[in-house]
């Protein structure tokens, strides 16, 4: 049975196991309030990550293990960026989620962005953390180098829980990788219509700032936040900045 691993202790939770279309992820729901947060992780990661985000945002959380990552089991066939956001899109209708602001981190984003895309009756915004790929470094080896150059300037926390998910995320992961770089970002984050928020960490390498502005002037009123002295890893360690311009951008919409 997949574990509580970041509801408050005391405060009513689910924690369930959700398949569809043959994959499954992992859901860990918990908390009230006007807004439903669902968090989508990076390639790598797990919702374990988000351990400091969530104890600073106000209102229900819907946090996800996607397929082959955290505590969810590998699927069978690597999921694209497409099928992953029709699988969240499946269990936010059966879990009747209401105004979800969906925010993705990294890989996370792109898979944000084909949910608000393909599904947007289930998304009210959207928060895109850090989102990949760059088209001008669209290839296994730029984002990997990309990756360690983050890594080498990440604070100890990010580091430690970052090589612990990787390690989880089994033997698959150069393909997993290879899904996100044949995704054409750009085509999905251009199309998304719903109120959008970009963050930015200040060194982050995998989300340059011209590739940020790209992404915003494509989404009509969508707005880039820079957050000093962060990386990648904007939402995993040291989340406050992150979540006071989530938890901004929530009473806007």
């Amino acid at each position: 049975m997949p574990e509580r691993l970041l509801a408050p202790a005391g405060a009513p939770a689910s924690i369930v196991e959700f398949a569809h279309a043959g994959a499954t992820l992992i859901a860990e729901d918990f908390g009230t309030g006007r807004s439903t947060f669902v968090l989508l992780h990076g390639i790598g990661m797990g919702r374990s990550v988000y351990l400091d985000l969530v104890q600073r945002l106000e209102g229900r959380v819907i946090a996800l293990d996607l397929p082959g990552f955290g505590e969810a089991p590998e699927p069978i066939r690597t999921l694209t960026m497409e099928r992953h956001a029709d699988l969240v899109a499946a269990y936010l209708d059966e879990s009747d989620a209401e105004d979800v602001i969906v925010i993705g981190h990294s890989m996370g984003a792109q898979i944000a962005a084909e949910l608000a895309v393909r599904h947007r009756s289930l998304v009210a915004a959207v928060v895109l953390a850090g989102p990949t790929v760059n088209t001008a470094a669209r290839s296994i080896g730029a984002q990997a180098t990309y990756l360690l150059r983050d890594l080498l300037g990440e604070r100890p926390l990010v580091i430690w829980r970052g090589a612990r998910e990787y390690l989880r995320g089994g033997p698959h992961l150069i393909r997993k990788m290879r899904a996100t770089i044949v995704h054409e970002a750009e085509r999905a984050y251009a199309r998304i219509t719903q109120p959008t928020l970009v963050l930015r960490g200040e060194s982050d390498p995998l989300a340059p700032m011209g590739w940020c502005r790209e992404i915003v002037d494509a989404i009509p009123g969508a707005q880039l936040e820079v957050i000093p002295d962060h990386g990648h890893g904007t939402l995993i360690s040291d989340a406050e900045p992150a979540a006071r311009l989530i938890l901004e951008f929530a009473e806007r919409v």
